[in-house]
């Protein structure tokens, strides 16, 4: 069971899923339990925190993520805060404004940054596995693409060429930061 609200991830998860013998869907009752507060400094303490949590509320498996954009020339900003980078209730499209807004007048190495995804596995109250994974890209001036979710239209891929909205499910599956962790996910939970 997915422990997030995100439509995107869970649309991922089941895709990286898809084939396998695992099933991911959305914590039967997510919306009814206490929310997580994700106040870690850190995605693995937010991951694992979260995982345990929403474990108190299920016999299931509870996978959770944390996962976000760090952009070394800003301090490692937006990190653990990439989805709250414009506020509480900002858009994705109000999240990128403000990241390229901060990214004015920066070139070159200053527009390198990483998706880091930091997944946990949790069955009543305990940690079963924690995982990590990232991909290294590059910001672009502006969106392009309409896939995708988040940053993703300005996450240059370079050995693609394109960003993560111009790229299919399926190619971005297979690059991903979340792809790569959820794989490592799999082969703990089934075998390679």
């Amino acid at each position: 069971m997915l422990a997030s609200s995100n439509a995107g991830k869970l649309r991922e998860y089941r895709e990286l899923a898809r084939g396998s013998v695992v099933e991911v869907d959305l914590l039967t009752n997510f919306r009814e339990v206490p929310p997580f507060q994700e106040s870690a400094p850190t995605f693995a303490e937010n991951s694992a925190g979260k995982a345990l949590h929403y474990s108190r509320f299920s016999a299931e498996l509870i996978l959770s993520d944390d996962s976000g954009l760090v952009v070394p020339a800003l301090g490692g900003r937006p990190g653990v805060h990439s989805a709250r980078y414009a506020g509480p209730s900002a858009t994705d499209a109000d999240r990128v404004r403000q990241l390229l807004r901060e990214m004015e007048g920066k070139h070159g190495d200053d527009r390198r940054a990483r998706f880091v995804c930091v997944a946990a596995i949790a069955q009543r109250c305990g940690i079963l596995a924690v995982v990590s994974d990232f991909l290294e890209g590059v910001l672009q001036n502006e969106p392009s693409g309409t896939g995708g979710f988040g940053y993703d239209p300005i996450f240059l891929v370079p050995v693609l060429g394109r960003t993560f909205a111009q790229t299919s499910p399926d190619e971005k599956n297979r690059l991903s930061h979340r792809g790569k962790a959820f794989r490592k996910v799999l082969e703990l939970l089934i075998g390679p």
